[in-house]
């Protein structure tokens, strides 16, 4: 026995003897779990849904902001000329993980890199190119010096210029 009085070992009681519980208290327990597992899922089903609908307004607001965007620049003369190449790698892969990530991230941008360099040496001086524009001058060395592409893309988009040029 310790100092309560009770046995080390076990119960010493013999179950067979102790009555059953009360079904009204049974019933009671089993109806506030679920009162308050419904509550919970009502709840956290309305967090998820005003989540996902401003979510929606702001793919919106960019997709809106996107097209004047669009136009702003399809209304400057001598963007014509200008070309660029939208990778496939960049629009289909779809990775879960951060390793997946960094790898794809570091592919982007050693593609970039040897692109930017080899659009520098076909460009000709007498012909204004975006990797001559002084406005794209500052995301094209992020890139050469490593800041993620995805980070440079959503910088560009912040201040109103085309990430697809980056390419």
């Amino acid at each position: 026995m310790d100092e309560d009085g009770l046995p080390i070992v076990g119960s010493g009681i013999d179950l067979t003897k102790v009555p059953a519980i009360q079904q009204k208290r049974t019933v009671a327990f089993l109806n506030q779990f679920v009162v308050h597992t419904v509550q919970f899922l009502n709840h956290f089903s309305t967090v998820c849904e005003e989540k996902l609908s401003a979510l929606s307004l702001r793919i919106q607001q960019i997709e809106t902001t996107l097209n004047i965007l669009d136009a702003k620049l399809s209304s400057i003369p001598g963007l014509e000329d200008v070309k660029f190449e939208v990778s496939s790698a960049n629009m289909n892969s779809v990775t879960n993980g951060p390793v997946a990530q960094a790898t794809t991230d570091q592919q982007t941008q050693n593609n970039i890199c040897e692109e930017g360099l080899q659009k520098m040496e076909v460009v000709t001086e007498n012909v204004r190119t975006v990797a001559k524009d002084p406005r794209y001058a500052r995301y094209l060395k992020m890139v050469q010096v490593g800041v993620p592409v995805m980070a440079i893309r959503n910088k560009m988009i912040f201040e109103g210029l085309n990430p697809d040029l980056l390419e």
